[in-house]
Order: C-alpha cells, then sequence, then structure tokens
C-alpha cells in the first residue's frame, strides 16, 4: 500500500467578472499521517495530465469538456477526477516529482539503509537524482583564515569591535 492517499471530497463553482465561471476541486491529502488540503481547477488536472503522460501509463482523465454545468454531472467529474488521481498512485510506486509537486507533497529520495551509508566514491542511483541546492556557499573559513588582501579575519574583527565595546562603556561611567 502506498503511503499517500487522496480524495476530493468537495468543489466550489467560482464565478468573477473578469473571466468566465470555473470549477475548484478541494484535494485531500494524507502523507504519513498528515493531511493537507490542495484546491485545483480543472485546467490543472489537464495540464498534469499533460505532463505526465510523457513519463508513465496514466488511466484515463475525465472529459475536458462539460456541456451541462449542473451539480450531477459536477459530481461525476470530482467522482473521476479522484479515481484518476487514486489510480496514478496506485499503479506507480515511485511517484514523479511533478505529481508530488501538484499535490504539495513535499519530496525526499527514498534511499534504503543499506546504502545510505555507502561509500561517497560510487554513486547511487537514487542520490544522483537529488534536487538540492546550497543554501550558502563559503569560498573560505570566515572565523579562521584572513583574506587575500591583507583583511582581519571575522573573528580578530569581532574581538575588535568587543574591545572597542569595552572601552566605549569604560569612557561613559
Amino acid at each position: 500500500m502506498h503511503p499517500v492517499r487522496v480524495s476530493i471530497p468537495s468543489f466550489r463553482s467560482e464565478n468573477n467578472s473578469m473571466e468566465r465561471g470555473y470549477t475548484v476541486f478541494k484535494i485531500d491529502v494524507l502523507m504519513n499521517g498528515r493531511q493537507h488540503s490542495v484546491e485545483k481547477r480543472y485546467s490543472e488536472f489537464h495540464a498534469l495530465h499533460k505532463m505526465l503522460k510523457k513519463s508513465i501509463k496514466l488511466p484515463e482523465i475525465p472529459s475536458k469538456h462539460v456541456r451541462n454545468w449542473v451539480p450531477k454531472v459536477l459530481e461525476q467529474r470530482r467522482q473521476g477526477l479522484e479515481l484518476y488521481l487514486q489510480t496514478i498512485i496506485m499503479e506507480n510506486e515511485a511517484l514523479p516529482k511533478i505529481f508530488l509537486d501538484f499535490l504539495n507533497i513535499r519530496h525526499f529520495p527514498l534511499v534504503p539503509k543499506t546504502e545510505s551509508c555507502g561509500s561517497f566514491d560510487t554513486e547511487s542511483e537514487e542520490s544522483s537524482k537529488l534536487s538540492h541546492q546550497p543554501v550558502m556557499l563559503f569560498l573560505r573559513d570566515p572565523y579562521l583564515l584572513p583574506s587575500s588582501h591583507g583583511e582581519f579575519s571575522l573573528l580578530i574583527i569581532i574581538l575588535q569591535f568587543v574591545l572597542y565595546l569595552k572601552n566605549t562603556i569604560i569612557l561613559l561611567e
């Protein structure tokens, strides 16, 4: 059984003066005991379908064109979209990143425990798929090394500031 469960418990119609009306579907997502909801329009489901069909086998998606916007027809579309998402989850052991993004699920590659302490010299297929980026980059250790331009290290600058504060406090007394 897959750790991700989805359901579409409800939908609502939106109308505004800028564009014609549309329907928003509420998707409840349960993963690892945590639940959250996302709202998507049919056009977003359709865009997802177009992107996913390049990489995995997909079930049929409910028809793009609905002739009648009565609640009964919209309810059938809701059920069809729910089945669509559930079938993707059931038929795919590894869910594509695009699908996880659609459901607002943070995704981390699952590396088996036997590989997690492996050598840095060999790169497994799983580790080569990591998509994180560095948050900060240090070209040198700012606490220890002076720069090549003869500037003081950060540690010396901090010490000078502390001494400055100490002298300032003594003068104020």
